[in-house]
């Protein structure tokens, strides 16, 4: 891959390579190549990611309204359970891939033991709630009494099983900062395959299986998510992956702990500043009708699918970045991130040409009522055309935090969402009365300013002395 050319076979040769985890080695050698092995595993993880919620709707949709409605306000609850999940993920593969570049790979293995042991205390306290108060909790996010007495059960058994959300999500950070991005991607692909299998057998009934309706996708849920845990464990104790974890290293380390939780903070706060500023854009969307608010939805959702390659992209950074921190080659970490910057923000603009001139078949595929594809469609061209930013600015994001310096990136979505963002759209979309189209350019302006704020952080270098 040192040439600018590669033939078919050397693609198949290295994509082959990357999935299957032969390729460990990232702090010497080939930049590209090395973006190229951890980017693949981890690109085709969080499309994975994403079958996994579609199929749960998919299936769903077959039972009610209600089932479908459950669904969602019991992922607005687990928003708290992801924000401390990925603070707590984003912690681990700094720290973990920062041992590694150490060639400390035993202070890793204690490093991914005190984040399990987080993970399980932090799951264990959301598990007890959830199973006693299900009910109260639909009720408090404003669950009609029909819909709670069809769903509580849903409610009860995901968030009981929460457990298995918060391992899934902190083993692979760990496998990740390790430069084992494989296992992390083939992790999800059995928790998604069981799930894809199980989903039909619970919600409708089979066999000696009772129909348990919507109470049966959390149950195929939690069995997926909980096999895949278990492949997880079995690994990091057997030892296929760098990180092997001996019935020695099952301690509290308090030390190690805290520094993680520090670490972890960061993270945590980054996710509830931009999780909340999506909340208040759609409220704000809410004021246009439903039809304009689902060309909006329609919009948000195509997008996702086209930025999982890009997150998948800028966590191959965050690995890299931490990897060569450890083993004291900063240069060679920065360069790593203008590298997988220009090939995300390379990516992002081909994607931005595709929305740019086929806005309109895009959101026609999902609703071709005229206000709904007037509406995503605008949204669509409005938002990508700042897209090439976005993809350099979540590189950037997430070299910080791979770096370890968590703080820094809440700051800047601190400024750019909650004092820009909210405000220039409130005025741009109500005040002014440009209406929805303030919104997406709000959107827009923000993720630019981000990028460039970012970027100027980023050079100043800071970064490199971060301990954890």
């Amino acid at each position: 891959m040192q040439s600018n050319k590669i033939t078919l076979k050397q693609f198949l040769h290295y994509f082959k390579i990357a999935v299957t985890g032969k390729a460990n080695e990232f702090t010497s050698g080939s930049i590209r190549k090395a973006i190229f092995m951890l980017s693949i595993p981890m690109i085709l993880e969080m499309l994975m990611e994403s079958i996994f919620a579609l199929v749960d709707i998919l299936y769903v949709s077959q039972v009610s309204v209600n089932a479908v409605a459950t669904i969602g306000l019991t992922e607005s609850v687990l928003t708290l359970v992801y924000a401390v999940a990925i603070g707590l993920s984003m912690a681990a593969t700094a720290v973990v891939a920062r041992r590694v570049g150490e060639k400390d790979i035993e202070g890793a293995s204690k490093a991914a033991v005190q984040v399990i042991f987080l993970g399980v205390a932090v799951a264990a306290i959301i598990s007890a709630i959830g199973i006693i108060y299900p009910k109260h909790i639909l009720s408090l996010m404003g669950g009609e009494p029909d819909l709670i007495a069809e769903g509580y059960g849903y409610t009860q058994i995901l968030l009981g099983g929460n457990v298995t959300v918060m391992l899934l999500f902190l083993i692979n950070a760990i496998f990740r900062g390790a430069g084992d991005a494989s296992v992390a991607m083939w992790a999800l692909v059995l928790s998604n395959g069981l799930n894809i299998i199980l989903d039909p057998i619970f919600i409708f009934g089979f066999g000696p299986v009772p129909e348990f309706g919507v109470q049966g996708a959390a149950i195929a849920t939690t069995i997926g998510r909980g096999t895949a845990v278990l492949f997880q464990l079995v690994i990091l104790f057997v030892g296929y992956s760098k990180i092997k974890i001996g019935i020695n290293d099952l301690v509290l380390r308090l030390k190690v702990m805290f520094n993680l939780i520090k670490v972890s903070l960061g993270g945590i706060g980054q996710f509830l500043i931009g999780t909340s500023s999506w909340v208040f854009l759609m409220r704000i969307m809410s004021e246009f009708g439903s039809e304009v608010l689902a060309g909006y939805t329609i919009a948000i959702r195509v997008m996702m699918f086209t930025l999982m390659p890009a997150w998948g992209m800028s966590n191959a950074a965050a690995t890299l970045v931490g990897q060569n921190l450890g083993a004291q080659k900063p240069d060679r970490a920065e360069r790593s991130v203008w590298k997988t910057g220009k090939y995300n923000a390379i990516f992002m603009g081909l994607v931005s040409i595709v929305y740019l001139v086929f806005a309109p078949q895009i959101i026609t595929l999902f609703n071709a009522t005229d206000a709904v594809v007037i509406s995503g469609s605008k949204c669509l061209r409005i938002i990508a055309a700042g897209y090439i930013f976005y993809g350099y600015g979540m590189v950037v994001i997430n070299a910080f935090n791979g770096a370890g310096d968590t703080k820094t990136p809440t700051y800047i979505n601190f400024v750019c969402f909650w004092l820009f963002q909210l405000p220039f759209a409130y005025v741009m979309a109500l005040t002014l009365n440009i209406g929805p189209s303030g919104v997406f350019w709000a959107i827009t302006v923000a993720e630019i300013l981000i990028a460039l704020i970012a970027i100027i952080w980023f050079r100043r270098g800071d970064w490199k002395t971060v301990q954890v």
